[in-house]
């Protein structure tokens, strides 16, 4: 059915954390807590039983690490729907958590409504990244983002629909500049520097401008 609702399995080792994170998708259309685990065993058991359709895994469980678990999940079924949520930022988790095939690494402070964004979107195949996680695969790539050059020619071959300042301004946005820093950067207003990221988000047909910047990471564009 087309209203069945995205069925999520809530892995919190913390009781009050984990009611606070049920309670923000009680009522929302679209998105149900099916099942709970409180520590990595369970929620390896809890996934065979209840085949969620996405898992928000906590990566500090008392059994064994969020990323462990996922990694169990996904020997017992490779297309399973991970969410690795945190609440600091690790170069070493965010490296091991995309590793162990989590599609999303969140922080915990994260804007709840952002949050079900991302579900939904991982639900539908994609991939997220929290904005202070992208340099990270940037400058301590281990193959999980493969770095290819491309040259200019080819680039305007296979992206032909992007500009040469949509480029210039995509390469900030890799880098992390915000878009009064774009302006500055490239010598012109933050509305016009604004303007520039909204198209190469529909050009790139991603939801945000974290999205642009981790496809222009996988694709070799920058």
């Amino acid at each position: 059915m087309l209203n069945t609702p995205i069925r999520l399995l809530l892995v919190e080792d913390h009781k009050l954390m984990r009611v606070g994170l049920k309670s923000l998708f009680e009522d929302q259309d679209g998105l149900e807590v099916t099942s709970e685990a409180e520590n990595g065993a369970e929620a390896i058991e809890k996934f065979k039983t209840n085949h969620p359709d996405v898992t928000l895994m906590d990566i500090g469980l008392p059994d064994m690490s969020g990323i462990e678990a996922t990694k169990k999940i996904l020997e017992h079924n490779t297309t399973a729907k991970v969410i690795m949520l945190t609440s600091h930022l690790s170069e070493e988790e965010v490296l091991e958590s995309l590793q162990s095939g989590a599609c999303a690494y969140v922080m915990k402070d994260i804007n709840t409504d952002v949050l079900k964004m991302i579900i939904k979107t991982i639900k539908e195949g994609a991939m997220w990244i929290d904005p202070l996680a992208v340099p990270i695969l940037r400058d301590k790539n281990c193959g999980i983002v493969p770095q290819r050059s491309m040259s200019r020619a080819m680039f305007r071959k296979q992206h032909a629909n992007l500009t040469h300042r949509e480029y210039e301004v995509l390469k900030l946005v890799v880098d992390g500049k915000s878009n009064n820093e774009i302006a500055e950067a490239l010598t012109i207003s933050a509305h016009t520097a604004k303007a520039h990221v909204c198209n190469i988000i529909q050009k790139l047909v991603v939801d945000d401008r974290t999205q642009a910047a981790v496809k222009a990471l996988k694709e070799g564009l920058v």
